[in-house]
């Protein structure tokens, strides 16, 4: 490598990543490109991982659906993917559940049903208004919306449409982007209520005080206009390996454990520094969240330049523990309906104030629910604020990353009695392993308490195995970004594509999109790099 030159330098292996070097090289097929991941695996915060004992499930550590009514670039490009692959490579989906009516909603150590939030209001234990009161924290938040800004509701708006209307729209004269989301609803509904729609959403930071003129539209995409969640048959991350694959298979390489420590623009290319070893390129493409830009902006000076462009957004932490067992304990901790029927805890979403926060009954990997033999659970998915709990649980957040090590250390993991199939681990075209993941023990002790109260149970069967991943760890920073109050985020996306007019260094991804924390997002600002480059 060293002396090595190179026509496109790509750093970052994420979806916006693999995605640009394959169009590029389409478009150039003479030129070298070659993608530095500083991982070991193609995907960024997409990681499949196949749990030992299961062969039918595949546990998202990353991201894990997509929304099919709203973000057509990915729908687009799975169809477009599927044309180049063989009958049994086809990227499958599956309607992906999440709140269902007899999922348990344990807040202020009340037991409730979802269903409860409509049909039985006195049993919610939130002091809400007259009006607040009979709906669910979506139809709670989706109210307040409508009046912020009426009209924005309307089913029949493209996601487009929405993203003008909150642009021009202001507030008592105040445009929403120089507005926070959490000041805007504080005006519009009660304490209680935005409390109840904290603990009862299952997430910490969508409601936190970001622009306005961002949340609002992001908010209707995911909560309330009807969403279509869709799944992923052998994992979300199919899609940016098959993207590697196509690119590499027509002469572009990505080069895995190659972490960017340096670059400068010199004499008309970059110089760059990877692994200690120097080479040169024409053109950069940063396909990397803000927190993986400014750990490089100490030792790069183009970066420092735009620092008020990397710093418009804030990453956001956010986790995910799966944890498997002999059998779907859960399934006991359903109800019997008005007719006598035993409804089973079976699909979708549990939700707490607890810092589990959000437990997910991980289905088939046809979308079926398990009904026995050796199941699944997202234990906890928890991001915000509330992973503060856990912090005297977890490792160092930093450590990994600057000791070169392509995975945290745990110092006590948790050791279960399931044995993972080598030959199973890295099926369906997967590249990661369930045991490079292991969870710490004591948070996994900790679940274990949480889950039981949340159930109302005394007793909950062994954990056979769990997988841990935390993108609060550095090079990443937080599963998802978010933009700042005051920042004219249109403005923002479009420049720092090619933030500096007379350097070819683009920057892409998830971070800087209307569809922040969405591979949508990450899709979106390549096109626009795309054709700037």
């Amino acid at each position: 490598m060293k002396n090595e030159h190179i026509d496109i330098a790509i750093i970052g292996a994420g979806v916006s990543g693999v995605y640009s070097a394959w169009k590029l090289k389409q478009k150039y097929p003479n030129k070298k490109i070659v993608v530095f991941e500083g991982s070991d695996h193609v995907g960024g915060r997409l990681l499949s991982v196949k749990p030992p004992e299961i062969p039918n499930m595949v546990a998202e550590l990353g991201g894990m659906r997509i929304l099919e009514n709203n973000q057509k670039l990915i729908v687009n490009l799975i169809a477009e993917l599927n044309k180049e692959l063989s009958s049994d490579e086809q990227i499958e989906l599956y309607d992906f559940p999440v709140d269902q009516p007899q999922n348990i909603a344990y807040l202020r150590g009340e037991h409730l049903r979802l269903a409860d939030f409509t049909t039985k209001p006195d049993k919610v234990p939130y002091n809400l208004s007259f009006l607040e009161r009979s709906n669910s924290s979506g139809t709670i938040i989706v109210n307040a919306i409508e009046q912020l800004v009426p009209g924005i509701t309307n089913p029949d708006l493209t996601e487009n449409e929405r993203l003008e209307m909150t642009r021009k729209a202001t507030f008592e004269g105040v445009p929403l982007y120089k507005l926070g989301f959490w000041n805007l609803l504080y005006r519009v509904i009660s304490g209680e209520a935005y409390q109840f729609c904290l603990d009862s959403g299952g997430y910490n930071s969508t409601m936190v005080n970001w622009n306005a003129a961002a949340a609002i539209p992001w908010y209707l995409s995911d909560f309330g206009i009807t969403p279509k969640y869709k799944g992923f048959k052998y994992g979300f991350q199919q899609v940016p390996i098959t993207l590697g694959n196509f690119f590499e298979k027509i002469g572009g390489e990505i080069r895995l454990n190659s972490k960017l420590e340096a670059f400068e623009w010199k004499d008309d290319k970059f110089e760059l520094v990877i692994n200690g070893e120097n080479l040169t390129s024409s053109q950069l493409i940063l396909a990397m969240p803000r927190r993986s830009l400014d750990l490089l902006s100490p030792s790069c000076p183009k970066l420092q330049e735009i620092q008020s462009l990397i710093g418009s957004v804030t990453p956001r932490p956010l986790f995910k523990v799966f944890t498997t067992y002999a059998n779907p304990w859960w399934r006991v901790a359903g109800f019997t309906d008005a007719t006598g029927k035993y409804v089973p805890l079976q699909s979708g979403r549990t939700v707490t104030d607890l810092p589990v926060r959000q437990t997910y009954y991980w289905p088939n990997n046809d979308g079926t629910p398990a009904e026995s033999g050796t199941s699944m659970l997202l234990a906890s998915y928890d991001d915000g604020s509330n992973i503060g709990f856990w912090d005297g649980l977890r490792p160092q957040r930093k450590k990994a990353w600057a000791e070169d090590l392509a995975h945290t250390k745990i110092e006590d993991p948790f050791e279960g009695e399931a044995e993972e199939n080598e030959a199973s681990a890295k099926s369906d075209g997967l590249n990661q392993k369930w045991s490079q993941y292991k969870a710490p023990r004591k948070m996994i002790t900790e679940m274990a308490r949480q889950l039981r109260k949340i159930h109302d149970l005394d007793f909950t069967p062994q954990v056979r195995s769990a997988a841990f991943r935390d993108w609060g760890e550095d090079p990443y920073g937080g599963g998802w970004n978010s933009w700042n109050i005051g920042v004219k985020t249109w403005e923002v996306r479009d420049k720092i594509v090619h933030p500096i007019e007379d350097c070819p260094m683009f920057i892409c991804g998830e971070a800087y999109s209307d569809a922040q924390g969405w591979v949508e997002g990450a899709l979106q600002t390549a096109d626009i790099m795309l054709e700037k480059l």
